[in-house]
């Protein structure tokens, strides 16, 4: 199976994006989403 690498994001795309919950990091390029504490019901 071949995998198609994921397309990275300049920081000027990630700054155009909304905001979104939960929060929405840009580390190197790549979108990460992490879930605060108080985000858990």
């Amino acid at each position: 199976m071949v995998q198609i690498p994921e397309r990275t994001l300049t920081l000027a795309e990630f700054l155009q994006r909304p905001e979104t919950k939960p929060a929405t990091e840009y580390i190197d390029g790549q979108l990460l989403s992490f879930i605060q504490p108080d985000d858990i019901p």
